[in-house]
């Protein structure tokens, strides 16, 4: 028996891998957080199989049910929202599995930050520009952000961010961040990327209050970085055509030469 933790995607039920798709049409339990997985995805499971909606639930109660099916011996299709490296409550339940002995694995998801990109016909990491993404959030009520993870130090970076879970507290975001991007830096906020009532507002950090209003709902994410929308960078060396690389040898003396191993 194994519990297979499976990243759900963002949204759109089609944004799931082939395994997890695969995996959740082999388990006659199937557990999941159905505040923010969409139930189209419970349509692979198989005829008769035990569905168990767990936004309701604790972890204990979920732990209750998932050892219920281990003792059975039943194979558990656990699906988390997005891709569960990242503030998914997998390490907690992982943690428990362990103790108890139960065997588990893990399939990745689509993450938010990457649909909302998607969404916004974005690449994040442009030459010149950004070529690192930071994920982040900032201290809610279920988890405070650890000592140095503050906005501010992020922002000294440059780096694209994705501040999920942080839309409540926006006029704190834009403080934090105006001194080390400027106000004029592009920032997009995407609530449910991919869902069929996804919304998208494009701004600066000067005008995104302005641009949102007093409408902002808890399930959004927002991306903050020069590389968004911008025009102003190098192309990149890797299709370049004097660019010689492993896999087109480019000169008379190439590092590579063709047919080399």
């Amino acid at each position: 028996m194994t519990v297979h933790f499976i990243g759900a995607g963002p949204g759109a039920p089609d944004l799931i891998t082939l395994r997890g798709r695969d995996l959740i049409a082999a388990c006659p339990v199937c557990l999941y957080a159905g505040s923010l997985v969409p139930e189209a995805l419970l349509s692979h499971c198989p005829e008769g199989a035990q569905v168990v909606n767990t936004a309701r639930m604790s972890l204990d109660e979920i732990m209750d049910v998932i050892a219920r099916a281990d003792a059975a011996g039943h194979d558990i299709a656990r699906l988390h929202s997005g891709d569960l490296s990242v503030w998914s409550a997998m390490g907690e339940q992982l943690r428990r599995l362990r103790a108890l002995g139960i065997a588990y694995d893990v399939t990745p998801g689509v993450p938010s930050f990457a649909a909302a990109a998607a969404e916004l016909g974005a690449e994040l990491t442009l030459p010149g520009v950004a070529q690192s993404v930071i994920l982040t959030r900032t201290s809610g009520r279920a988890t405070a952000m650890p000592e140095g993870e503050a906005l501010e130090n992020f922002a000294r970076t440059g780096a694209t961010l994705a501040i999920h879970l942080s839309v409540h507290v926006l006029d704190k975001v834009v403080t934090d961040l105006t001194p080390h991007y400027g106000a004029d830096c592009p920032v997009a906020v995407v609530w449910r990327a991919s869902w069929p009532d996804q919304r998208i507002v494009r701004a600066t950090l000067a005008t995104l209050q302005t641009a949102i209003g007093a409408e902002m709902e808890r399930t959004a994410l927002i991306l903050v970085g020069h590389a968004l929308g911008s025009e102003n960078f190098g192309e990149s060396r890797l299709y370049a055509g004097d660019y010689d690389r492993r896999f087109r040898p480019v000169g008379t003396a190439p590092r590579f030469p063709e047919g080399a191993e």
